[in-house]
């Protein structure tokens, strides 16, 4: 039963898509993508089912870490249109139902930011105690390098400031100072004015790297205790507007990742991204053996009663595999990802779902069915509903951020012909815009696209998969995963085949009360509940059932 209770708490059933502004669809034809042509698609998103828009950076910035790198946090980069652009899709996006979110990327800023500038400049600067500075590097600044193809230490020396700062991503991305109170200040005042302009709230960035207060001098007594910085933002956020989600990007083992959620109440993130899950999918899918994934969902902390995990089968970034052991990660290389030119920093994947698995449609459909039957909120990276493939011919994670292929014209119909999109397309082959593109599918009935839009709006339909309680039942065959979940009267059984071969399952229904029935949601077919419970069912190579049980008095629409 939805309530008032369930809208004001959206993010728990919300169905996210990620996009960049710049790779989207070039409306003034200059190469890059832009807010107009954003609002043109909005139609689009509405008709697919997407609930929220999750932007990444769209700030001004130097390009040297695809927009991560900021030099202002208050203003639209001018290749991709004003402010008043950004509020005209934000009121429109709002208009078709669908909220808006944007990174917060406050653990750094770009070097040419004014606040660095200044900064190094003297040390009698208001802003030099807004970086973290030494005279010296730590002897072990060589640690916790986040990107080791570039970097090799956490720390660079400037010659103009004559001293060291530093930078835990590139060395054009210097620290913030979050022990500084004027930076956390300021952090709010970012965050204030754009709910104030529409958005509902951010996505924030590697959300540990910005607590980590161990390289500033007496850092554990300027913020002793760092998650008290989270809370209070959230608690500020909140005062302001109660609908506000903060999407946190965590990966850290599930123990360590739960405490971002705050306390039992929920008083820090209002979303957490699911690595764990995510990491142990690809190897369940590696191996063709649900265990992996039903270890997972048996580890994986409940959230609080407000807060939500966020689940996904791939993101902006490299498809990471670094909370896998060696052997594991190297299981999955070895299914999906063979050749070095695939691979990123040795622990990851640069390539999107349909070529890791061949374009198999079946278990392309598979992986997503599974996206949305897991227990969380499903966040989905633009160019997935239609299939895209990557560019490996682009450097590191720039390969799955190519330009969105509407078309199977040139350019994928993301620029105008004749204009060189400033981001190069896929090139012709299987996955180029002449065989994958949003024209082509929207109106096939047999499409990754409509498939997509069908099972967002299946999604929709099953409450108790965002806000019930996940249990895993066994069955006998290994390679097939089946999930019940409840909430309130309502119980949905979802049924995934990792294996190629066809299996028999038998599912237990053991709860069910005389009367009972099960309605298969994708066919309709009908079948009463046995006596015994025990419900036998056959699923193809990579197949997958949504089912709903139905009590005698149950008034569900299927």
């Amino acid at each position: 039963m939805r309530t008032s209770e369930t809208a004001d708490v959206w993010w728990k059933s919300a169905v996210v898509y990620c996009l960049d502004v710049e790779t989207y669809l070039d409306w003034d034809g200059d190469g890059y993508g832009d807010f107009a042509g954003l609002t043109q698609r909005v139609d689009y998103l509405a008709d697919l089912g997407v609930t929220c828009v999750w932007l990444m950076p769209f700030y001004p910035s130097p390009e040297r870490d695809d927009g991560y790198d900021i030099t202002d946090f208050y203003s639209v980069d001018p290749r991709l249109g004003t402010l008043g652009d950004l509020v005209e899709f934000v009121r429109t996006a709002r208009d078709r139902g669908i909220r808006v979110i944007a990174d917060l990327v406050v653990n750094h800023t770009s070097v040419q930011h004014p606040w660095f500038q200044s900064a190094r400049s003297s040390r009698d600067s208001p802003y030099r105690d807004w970086y973290v500075w030494r005279d010296e590097p730590p002897a072990n600044a060589s640690e916790g390098v986040v990107f080791p193809d570039v970097e090799d230490s956490v720390w660079t020396y400037d010659e103009e400031a004559g001293q060291y700062y530093q930078h835990q991503f590139y060395r054009q991305q210097p620290d913030l100072n979050i022990t500084n109170p004027a930076v956390r200040n300021e952090i709010a005042r970012i965050t204030s004015v754009w709910t104030q302009l529409g958005l509902s709230g951010f996505r924030v960035d590697a959300v540990p790297f910005l607590l980590e207060t161990g390289a500033v001098p007496h850092g554990d007594e300027k913020l002793p205790r760092p998650h008290d910085y989270l809370r209070d933002l959230r608690t500020f956020l909140t005062r302001r507007d109660g609908g506000v989600t903060l999407l946190g990007e965590v990966n850290l083992p599930y123990d360590q990742t739960a405490e971002f959620f705050g306390s039992a109440d929920g008083d820090e993130l209002t979303v957490i991204f699911d690595f764990n899950g995510m990491q142990a999918l690809w190897l369940a899918m590696a191996r063709q053996d649900s265990s992996p994934l039903v270890h997972a969902v048996r580890a994986r902390p409940e959230p609080p009663k407000d807060c939500q995990w966020a689940t996904f089968v791939r993101n902006h970034d490299e498809l990471t595999l670094d909370k896998l052991t060696l052997s594991e990660r190297q299981e999955v290389f070895d299914a999906f990802g063979p050749k070095k030119s695939m691979q990123l920093y040795d622990r990851g994947l640069r390539r999107r779902v349909p070529p890791m698995l061949d374009g198999d449609q079946d278990r392309v459909r598979l992986v997503y069915s599974m996206l949305f039957a897991l227990p969380g909120t499903p966040t989905l990276f633009y160019g997935e509903e239609i299939g895209m493939g990557e560019d490996l011919r682009a450097e590191g994670r720039m390969a799955v951020r190519t330009p969105m292929q509407w078309t199977p014209e040139p350019n994928g119909g993301f620029s105008p012909p004749g204009v060189e999109p400033a981001r190069a397309t896929i090139p012709e082959g299987d996955f180029g815009p002449e065989q994958v593109n949003v024209r082509d599918q929207r109106r096939d009935p047999g499409s990754l696209l409509t498939y997509l839009r069908t099972l967002i709006s299946r999604y929709r339909e099953c409450p108790e998969l965002s806000w019930g309680s996940a249990e895993v039942l066994e069955t006998d065959a290994p390679g097939v995963l089946v999930l019940r979940n409840d909430w309130e009267r309502g119980t949905v059984v979802t049924l995934h085949n990792l294996a190629a071969d066809r299996v028999d399952v038998t599912v237990p229904l053991l709860w069910c009360e005389p009367g009972s029935r099960v309605v298969d949601l994708d066919t309709t077919e009908e079948w009463p509940v046995p006596e015994d419970g025990s419900l036998h069912l056959s699923l193809g190579r990579y197949g997958h059932r949504w089912l709903r049980v139905l009590g005698p008095r149950d008034r569900m629409l299927v």
